[in-house]
């Protein structure tokens, strides 16, 4: 990602759109001499970027350094270099085309993450686990279907990538307000062949349509298109990240830890989840950026206007690049995530026995008791064993032991193994774990066996 933000693969693009025009124009009529051609395509590369700076700083004008100096080393074709074209043909053009390979290395990254997470997912498909809503303990998980909703987030990014990359268009060869007058001028007023040059260069570089009609620029809209779905998996990736902080925090489950990684230079015992919080700083950068590009486009007045130039050259490589960098983060934690099966049972043991009261209502009807009646011993001794957990009265929910020993029960016959077998943890995660199993068989697989050959691609060698 660094490499493709880069300056020498922005403007190496801009060598290749220049010679993509001359060829096409070329292939419609234009005398363009075959030398001219033969000179451009053997300078695509090495660009004399001290020559461009000097140029630029007697023009002012960044493409128009880069044109003499191309020009340099191709002098036959200096004639014709951006024969026709206002700036925004190598700029805009240049730019989509960066985007749409950015999105094709974010996509790579993101069906790697899936990889590492259904692996998770499938070894700890059934291993139960507090569930939450409004971060108070709910009905139980499971460690594997909580992984299963960090995969989706990303299924549903990868679907917006992947609609984006097929549906960016070229902003093509359009002219200083986009009416292509200077084209139909260098065609003597053939429409057609303007409609032709159109296509070739579009078809050159790689795209299947450019965009129908344009002003100096294409519509920034679509730089807000591609910013939402690359702000997208930025924000699913901080939803992991924020889950995982607190399930660390509880001990349950965390991050990657190296032998001799320090915590804090104060705290020697401390663990912090510090990759899974520079992922939530970086996300954090990257959704900020977001509505940045619809404030851009709200204010191109008429055909175009230059205040979003010095903006989007900051805001649209910044997002692809720190977004890359979250995803390298996420794919490291999602490969190395150390789960700890005796603190989440204890956890579960806290809180079980106050989800199991309704099933425990049944068992004593079911032996003759009155549901009024046993509804208020278990609301009682509930309220105890709770204020017991919290105040330190107790070292654990001694719910069952209360109820086992009030003659409401004793009376029933109802025994404290009749009490335990109401509270298995595996009673109450419903079909997590055959969720877990139909969402890997009916989403995840496939979608990773059809980019099987890449999905398990050596890793990035960086240190995260």
């Amino acid at each position: 990602m660094l490499a493709l933000w880069s300056p020498r693969e922005r403007h190496g693009l801009w060598r290749q759109l220049w010679l993509a025009l001359a060829e096409a124009e070329r292939e419609l009529g234009v005398p363009i001499p075959d030398e001219a051609i033969a000179q451009m395509r053997a300078h695509l590369t090495d660009i004399d970027f001290a020559a461009v700076a000097e140029y630029e700083r007697r023009f002012r004008h960044d493409v128009m350094a880069h044109v003499h100096a191309f020009a340099d080393v191709a002098p036959a074709a200096r004639p014709y270099i951006h024969l026709g074209a206002t700036s925004c043909y190598v700029t805009d053009n240049g730019d989509l085309l960066l985007m749409r390979r950015g999105l094709e290395i974010l996509r790579q990254k993101v069906l790697n993450t899936l990889g590492e997470l259904a692996k998770f997912a499938r070894q700890w498909r059934d291993e139960p686990a507090l569930g939450y809503t409004h971060l108070q303990p709910a009905q139980l998980v499971t460690v594997g279907k909580r992984a299963a909703l960090w995969m989706q987030d990303l299924v549903l990014d990868l679907a917006d990538i992947d609609h984006r990359i097929a549906t960016l268009p070229f902003r093509g060869v359009k002219g200083t307000t986009g009416t292509q007058a200077s084209f139909l001028s260098i065609f003597e007023g053939d429409h057609e062949k303007v409609r032709a040059l159109d296509r070739l260069v579009t078809g050159k570089l790689g795209f299947a349509q450019s965009i129908p009609v344009s002003g100096q620029t294409y519509s920034r809209k679509i730089d807000a298109q591609v910013l939402s779905a690359v702000s997208g998996v930025a924000t699913s990736a901080a939803k992991f990240a924020s889950d995982l902080r607190m399930l660390q925090a509880f001990g349950e489950i965390e991050e990657p830890f190296e032998k001799e990684q320090i915590g804090s230079s104060a705290m020697a015992y401390k663990r912090n989840p510090m990759r899974c919080e520079r992922i939530n700083a970086l996300a954090r950068f990257v959704q900020s950026v977001e509505p940045n590009a619809n404030q851009t486009h709200a204010v191109q007045y008429f055909e175009r206007t230059l205040d979003d130039s010095a903006n989007r050259r900051l805001a649209i490589p910044e997002s692809f690049l720190a977004t890359d960098a979250i995803l390298v983060l996420y794919g490291n934690v999602a490969a190395g995530l150390e789960v700890h099966p005796a603190r989440i049972r204890r956890r579960v043991d806290d809180e079980l026995p106050f989800m199991a009261t309704e099933e425990i209502i049944v068992r004593a009807v079911r032996a003759g008791g009155d549901r009024q009646a046993v509804h208020e011993v278990i609301r009682r001794h509930s309220v105890e064993a709770a204020r017991a957990l919290k105040d330190g009265g107790a070292a654990r929910n001694d719910l069952l032991e209360r109820l086992a020993g009030d003659p409401e029960f004793t009376a029933l016959g109802l025994s404290m193994d009749d009490l335990s077998a109401a509270t298995e943890p595996s009673r109450f995660v419903g079909r997590a774990p055959r969720q877990v199993d139909d969402f890997l068989a009916e989403v995840i697989e496939p979608l990773l066996a059809a980019h099987g050959a890449d999905v398990h691609a050596a890793r990035e060698e960086v240190r995260v």
